[in-house]
């Protein structure tokens, strides 16, 4: 079994997806006692040096990793990520943000939230706010 393998085997038996057949739009995560937990605050698309990239995908992007530099500085990865919500300024972003939000995830899947609200500073397009297991 290689490494990737054996993390998604030992995250398997640390966060169960939770989702039955009845409900339109499921996603559920259970996250076993005795995990570790990792709240991440609202990500906005700010780059390290202040500056905000142009236009929704990008800004969706840069919130992303953001989200990801976070985990792996607590030394995790996206696979550890139990649940997500997105801010979105306005309702033509949903299926923009949908498209990043699959690809920075890689096929990983947790329970998410998408609200449309406004942000505190009117050049972000949208926030992310998550919380990770371990």
């Amino acid at each position: 079994m290689n490494r990737r393998d054996a993390l998604l085997a030992t995250m398997a038996t640390i966060i169960r997806p939770i989702n039955p057949n009845s409900i339109a739009h499921a996603g559920a995560c259970e996250v076993a006692a005795g995990s570790r937990l990792l709240f991440i605050s609202g990500q906005v698309p700010e780059q390290s040096d202040g500056s905000v990239p142009d236009g929704f995908e990008a800004q969706c992007e840069q919130a992303w990793r953001n989200v990801i530099a976070v985990l792996a500085a607590a030394g995790l990865g996206v696979e550890h990520l139990v649940k997500i919500n997105t801010f979105l300024t306005d309702r033509s972003q949903v299926v923009a943000n949908r498209a990043v939000r699959r690809k920075m995830l890689q096929g990983n899947e947790p329970a998410s939230t998408v609200m449309i609200a406004e942000t505190v500073d009117g050049k972000w397009l949208l926030e992310i706010e998550a919380i990770a297991a371990e």
